[in-house]
């Protein structure tokens, strides 16, 4: 069952800075051709998104909802599920195999691995399986970084880079 990443990273590898704020990441200019940068594409391809809870909290700030698919937040503790987004949220808690055999009890096969503990820890369990990771032009200096410790490499092929008029830059790999 495939996981795959669509993320992020200043030029210096960070999701966000030490305290969550995405502050530097490009503002949506309204033209949906221009901002997309494959998003659309990529989601077409997804049955669930899987996400911490601290992502999670960090998207409840972004006014509407983003997401039409369902979503699992993960968490060992409570998750506050808003009422407006009962039914389309699930909590779960577990290890990255066990999350994704419950997914596949549901029927979601191809998942969207979001947040920065939870792509960590989905990589260490050897579960990504696609990573398209989209370089903003920025150096932060510090923040929450993509990739943490990993006992071993984790090997990737290159598929495709692609720079956008934006100066956004992305590439795609596959675990080999």
């Amino acid at each position: 069952m495939p996981a795959h990443v669509f993320i992020a990273t200043s030029l210096d590898g960070y999701i966000a800075r030490l305290d969550g704020g995405i502050d530097w990441l490009p503002q949506p200019s309204g033209d949906a051709d221009v901002d997309d940068h494959g998003y659309s594409a990529f989601m077409a391809g997804i049955d669930a998104i899987v996400m911490g809870r601290n992502t999670y909290e960090t998207v409840l700030t972004f006014g509407a909802w983003p997401f039409e698919k369902p979503v699992v937040v993960l968490s060992s503790g409570q998750v506050r599920i808003a009422p407006e987004l009962a039914g389309r949220i699930v909590a779960m808690a577990g290890e990255p195999a066990e999350i994704m055999a419950a997914c596949a009890e549901r029927g979601w096969q191809h998942l969207y691995i979001d947040g920065g503990v939870t792509i960590q820890r989905f990589l260490r369990a050897g579960l990504i399986e696609r990573l398209i990771v989209t370089r903003v032009p920025v150096v932060l200096g510090t923040g929450l970084p993509l990739f943490g410790a990993v006992e071993r490499d984790v090997r990737f092929a290159h598929v495709r880079t692609q720079a956008y008029p934006s100066g956004l830059v992305q590439s795609e790999y596959r675990a080999l």
